[in-house]
């Protein structure tokens, strides 16, 4: 066991991969992968000209998952909301609250079975996680 954790350990140190985007002073954080991910994209600059400031943690590695990195951009005075975007029912939503540790509310978009939101259905879904 003791082996293992050392394992999980250094891989948590060297294996974890995640990228940010527009994450400083955000006001409301998307958490995407995949397809999501760059849908957030084009939400991001739609809110943009609304006067929002989004940003975007997109694990790349989900085993192990980027949680301390998560924790630390959510952490931020700015940010209000954590929004899960998935093409999925929500497999992700238990790793991005645990990563949290309630620091922050976490709301889910996501719609399965090759339905794909909008940008404006995420951006939309942002903007009710911030209460605008």
């Amino acid at each position: 066991n003791e082996r293992l954790a050392a394992k999980y350990k250094a891989m948590e140190e060297n294996e974890t991969r995640y990228e940010e985007v527009n994450t400083k002073d955000c006001e409301v954080l998307f958490v995407a992968y995949g397809t999501p991910s760059r849908i957030t994209k084009a939400a991001i600059k739609l809110l943009e000209k609304e006067g929002i400031k989004a940003g975007l943690f997109r694990p790349i590695t989900l085993w192990p998952y980027p949680s301390k990195q998560l924790k630390a951009v959510a952490s931020q005075d700015s940010v209000k909301a954590v929004v899960d975007f998935e093409l999925s029912m929500g497999q992700m939503i238990d790793d991005v609250k645990i990563a949290l540790e309630g620091c922050r509310p976490v709301s889910f978009v996501g719609k399965a079975g090759g339905v794909v939101p909008t940008p404006a259905e995420v951006a939309a879904a942002a903007k009710a996680a911030i209460g605008r």
